[in-house]
């Protein structure tokens, strides 16, 4: 059986200070043993949030990464950088990164090479837009996503990383994919898995929601065979997260 995980994905929200008293507020809220807690933190909150968290059950994330192990990359951090703070997940290619900072297939391949390779457990984002839902070409597009973003990545690592859907038409928005096309997208993500790899590599990897999860929606969301977890946004920055990663209690 697949552990559940549920992430929150921060994006540019919390100064240290005010990270560091989100953590103490979630602390008893976001026990359960049954789930993988995730924080997803700004660069700027991981070293507060770390020192927060010990000998709590809840790890930290990084929001972005670069590819290079170190150098004249202004503004960048490299996964040794993140491993070295106490980093254990990052998210790669959040629609958000892809559109706004026109980030492609061929950058994110050599971001989850990297971040692999330093130890790190990507969170890989893949998600189409209302457009691309209502010309019929869903599956088609994510497919394109997650094979390019995956080129040349052993079956024995594709098992252990954790794969995003976020419907860029459900982020932000209030508006969330009914239950049973976001398990439809997530069983389709597990079937392109079996068909570039396996069965066995397709049944280990962990494959979350990510699209206004709320405390109302994450049970039956997370009730669905192909569903293991959120990636949470604005829902992992109140007490209400609390209420999602404890949906089965």
């Amino acid at each position: 059986m697949r552990k559940k995980i549920i992430a929150g994905n921060w994006k540019m929200n919390m100064t240290p200070s005010q990270a560091v008293a989100l953590c103490a507020e979630l602390k008893d809220l976001v026990k359960n043993d049954d789930v993988d807690v995730v924080y997803c933190v700004p660069a700027i909150d991981i070293v507060p949030v770390v020192n927060a968290l010990k000998g709590t059950n809840v790890k930290v994330g990084a929001e972005n990464m670069y590819f290079e192990e170190k150098g004249a990359y202004t503004g960048e951090i490299s996964a040794a950088m993140l491993k070295d703070a106490g980093v254990e997940y990052v998210i790669i290619g959040h629609s958000e990164r892809r559109d706004y900072f026109k980030e492609d297939d061929a950058l994110l391949n050599k971001k989850v090479k990297k971040a692999i390779e330093a130890g790190l457990t990507p969170i890989l984002c893949c998600g189409e837009t209302l457009e691309q839902r209502e010309m019929g070409i869903t599956m088609d597009w994510i497919r394109m996503q997650i094979k390019s973003d995956l080129q040349g990545v052993a079956a024995a690592d594709v098992a252990k990383l954790v794969i995003a859907y976020e419907p860029i038409w459900a982020i932000g928005t209030g508006k969330t994919a009914t239950t049973a096309q976001a398990e439809e997208v997530c069983g389709g993500i597990r079937e392109c898995i079996a068909e570039i790899y396996d069965k066995a590599t397709a049944e280990a990897v962990r494959i979350q929601y990510g699209g206004s999860v709320n405390a109302g929606n994450a049970a039956e969301l997370f009730a669905e065979k192909d569903i293991d977890g959120g990636l949470v946004g604005g829902a992992s920055l109140k007490a209400d997260f609390g209420k999602i990663v404890c949906y089965n209690k």
